[in-house]
């Protein structure tokens, strides 16, 4: 069988892209290839289930654009299909005088991007939002949620097999060749026929990329973030969302608390190089793929700038004292044993050959493909909307 569009990847950017042609292109036969068993097995369905506001992100950016669309869209998409969501507000906390400019600055981008309802508020409000927070001023976010990611996957693929879509698990890509005006995709020991081909693999993006011939400059490096959760019997510490203010020089939002859609609330995460892309116990390890990264210049080089910063976040891995320190400075009735530990996520950040982060969606566009090369948070926020930005590109650049 020959497919009109084949999309490499069953997270929720691949299942977002995936129905967004299906709406598109009503008549269009559409394959999902995924090489688990599952949908949303790794950054989708690991994530702490955040819906993003989009008040962070450089205004004019794809992050910026995309985010706040893409927040609509998914809060009416579940609320219609009955996907556990809850718009129930953030604080971004600023704990002493010292962080309030960058509180400023942040609200000001907020107001930017037009992030509806954001207010700068005084720490008697802080508190009654969050009674146990520790701060003087905090940016309250009420258009800021949390969502079951996974559940939305599902739904995705069940509307996308309502048409006439299909995913197909336990097919991993291991190459990709154009052959005059199709695309040949070997997955498993089959040859799969396409017309157009969207890579969405995530972690793996680079790799699929290269199978096709797609020699990015960019290079996929994967870091671990690691997360407690809290004991029932301290979860009446937190009601809703609290993030500390994050630092400008990387795309990790801090240690933060997060209340989930399906119950229970997390703490973290920290963020530590990760030695295998999808290795999420503590001593995973990968040879190959940790001397791919140890091979690419840019990776030492982000080191080098940033190595102290590094070994403070592997402290906090290794030691649950000196991550409770940190969750400490947002809610200092915090203690060790309140804290149960919670499965790891991991996430692909894209890096320069200079060793700077790439921090916007990045796509690249070949002759009958489309390579998703960076999709960092809010990416699941954004699925949507980037699933948009995708038809687009196919209108733009294919003649479908």
């Amino acid at each position: 069988m020959k497919y009109d569009f084949t999309i490499v990847g069953a997270g929720i950017v691949g299942l977002s892209t995936a129905y967004k042609l299906s709406l598109s292109y009503p008549e269009a036969q559409i394959l999902v290839l995924e090489k688990e068993d599952r949908v949303a097995a790794h950054q989708t369905g690991k994530n702490s289930g955040v819906i993003h506001s989009g008040i962070y992100y450089k205004p004019g950016s794809y992050k910026a654009r995309n985010c706040v669309d893409g927040r609509h869209q998914l809060v009416d998409f579940c609320k219609k299909h009955d996907v556990a969501v809850d718009v129930c507000g953030k604080v971004i906390v600023a704990t002493d005088e010292s962080e309030l400019p960058k509180l400023e600055e942040i609200y000001q981008r907020g107001l930017q991007n037009e992030i509806e309802g954001i207010e700068l508020i005084d720490k008697e409000r802080l508190h009654e939002l969050e009674p146990h927070v520790n701060g003087v001023a905090a940016i309250h976010v009420p258009c800021t949620g949390i969502v079951d990611y996974a559940g939305m996957c599902r739904k995705l693929m069940e509307l996308l097999e309502e048409r006439n879509g299909k995913v197909q698990f336990n097919s991993a890509v291991t190459n990709i060749s154009n052959k005059g005006d199709e695309v040949h995709v070997i997955a498993g020991k089959k040859t799969i026929r396409t017309r157009f081909l969207v890579n969405c693999a995530g972690l793996y993006s680079d790799h699929v990329a290269e199978y096709a011939g797609v020699h990015s400059p960019v290079k996929i490096v994967p870091f671990k973030g690691e997360y407690y959760e809290l004991k029932p019997e301290a979860e009446y510490l937190v009601k809703d969302l609290i993030y500390p203010l994050p630092n400008p020089e990387f795309p990790f939002l801090g240690v933060h608390f997060t209340r989930m859609a399906l119950g229970g609330i997390e703490c973290g995460p920290n963020a530590v190089f990760a030695f295998k892309r999808e290795g999420y116990s503590k001593f995973a390890f990968d040879l190959q793929e940790t001397t791919e990264t140890f091979n690419f210049p840019g990776f030492w080089r982000m080191a080098k700038q940033h190595w102290r910063m590094g070994l403070d976040e592997y402290r906090r891995s290794f030691s649950k004292k000196a991550f409770v320190k940190g969750l400490q400075k947002l809610i200092p009735a915090v203690r060790e044993h309140h804290l149960q530990v919670s499965p790891s996520g991991i996430r692909a950040m894209a890096l320069q050959p200079n060793g700077e982060i790439l921090d916007d969606f990045y796509f690249e566009v070949v002759d009958r493909q489309i390579h998703v090369l960076n999709a960092p948070s809010p990416a699941a926020t954004a699925g949507l909307a980037i699933g948009d930005e995708i038809v687009n590109r196919v209108n733009t650049h294919f003649e479908v």
